[in-house]
């Protein structure tokens, strides 16, 4: 059977360049904090990456710390933040918005119940948007650190960034974006967004998975979240991994190069894709903004009333088509998607809600193969849920 892979959010084949970058340093057998000559040649290969992610991110090279991917990242922007304001500063609070991802809402909830953290989650529209006027009543002159993601990774949602940071710096707060699903699709600049902490990582964008970077200005002190030897502006200890900092930065380099073609295109695609599945399912319910210009151009969540969504990603996956009930992080989960609950979306509602994600690898093919199964999924998914 030809597999359609619509779940490019989750995860997105590796670019062929990539694969040469990483395949290339395969050889190197040298620890990149060692100062011998393999040590030096593996260092050399890291901080080359390095500078040419800080370069396409709008960032300076020491700017970028690298992690094991952007659970990590968030973590370290989150937690750390936090111990460094509340330590030195008696800074207890904390705003997100209440679409975060888990690597950014868990470890926010964990430090209210362990740490005393004030936490506030910021309500969304009932498109995923967060009015920069609701963050004034959430961010005080207590407030350490404001965390909201740049896109949505369920309903693609782009938030106003800019209007964010202003509305932290403005107390004092700094500010974190969670930019994993953004970095690659729509065009992000570290420097002029006024962000003062940003998570990437190289698996959304055609690189390996298991590394990720959180871009950091210099002049932000965060608190370690894991210690040893020191590396990474000595917040973020142990051995880098050469290769797959390789790949992120080959990576990060084709999908920039090559954003606005693929912009049109995946627009066009996921047009397809809402025409498919209104055909199917005229009751269906699309999510997140109307307009182009304030979503993700990939992205596709879609209620389809009367099924359950567990039922249809089976149905679909025995018809070779690939997707997801939302984010694969929480994949699993019993719990209905806290993104569409927070939209307004009741819990039945939001159990009925499949997400579509195109990428580098998608086609009109997919549209088609998506187009020629639904009609007897949703029959046989209705049937199930009667």
């Amino acid at each position: 059977m030809t597999r359609s892979y619509l779940d490019h959010a989750a995860t997105t084949p590796m670019v062929a360049a990539a694969v040469e970058a990483m395949a290339a340093q395969l050889g190197i057998v040298g620890n990149p904090s060692s100062l011998h000559a393999s040590g030096r040649a593996a260092r050399r290969v890291v901080e080359e990456s390095r500078e040419e992610i800080a370069s396409l991110l709008g960032a300076q090279p020491a700017e970028v710390i690298f992690t094991s991917g952007g659970t990590e990242a968030d973590n370290l922007a989150i937690k750390g933040a936090y111990g460094a304001r509340a330590r030195a500063e008696g800074r207890r609070r904390l705003v997100v918005s209440a679409i975060e991802h888990h690597a950014v809402l868990d470890p926010a909830r964990w430090l209210a119940t362990a740490a005393g953290a004030d936490l506030v989650e910021v309500a969304v529209d009932d498109r995923g948007l967060i009015a920069p006027d609701a963050l004034d009543e959430a961010v005080t002159e207590e407030t350490a650190l404001v965390s909201i993601m740049w896109a949505n990774n369920e309903i693609g949602t782009l938030q106003p960034v800019p209007a964010v940071v202003e509305r932290a710096h403005r107390m004092g707060a700094w500010a974190h974006s969670d930019a994993v699903q953004a970095v690659g699709q729509v065009p992000v600049d570290f420097e002029a967004s006024g962000l003062d902490l940003m998570t990437v990582t190289a698996h959304k964008l055609g690189g390996p998975v298991g590394v990720g970077a959180l871009v950091a200005r210099r002049r932000i002190e965060l608190e370690p979240v894991q210690h040893g030897g020191g590396q990474e502006r000595e917040v973020r200890s142990g051995t880098l991994d050469v290769a797959a900092i390789a790949g992120f930065a080959t990576a990060l380099e084709v999908a920039i190069a090559r954003r606005s073609a693929e912009t049109a295109r995946l627009e066009t695609l996921r047009a397809g894709l809402v025409a498919a599945v209104l055909a199917a399912a005229p009751d269906a319910v699309v999510h997140g903004p109307a307009a182009d210009a304030d979503r993700l151009p990939g992205v596709l969540n879609v209620e389809l009333p009367g099924c359950s969504s567990d039922a249809l990603l089976l149905l679909l996956d025995a018809a070779g088509i690939d997707c997801s009930t939302g984010s694969a992080c929480t994949a699993g989960v019993a719990e209905p998607s806290h993104v569409l609950l927070a939209l307004g979306r009741t819990e039945s509602q939001a159990r009925s809600a499949l997400r579509f994600s195109l990428g580098h690898t998608s086609s009109s093919a997919d549209v088609d193969a998506l187009s020629r199964a639904l009609p007897e999924v949703l029959t046989r998914a209705r049937a199930a849920g009667g």
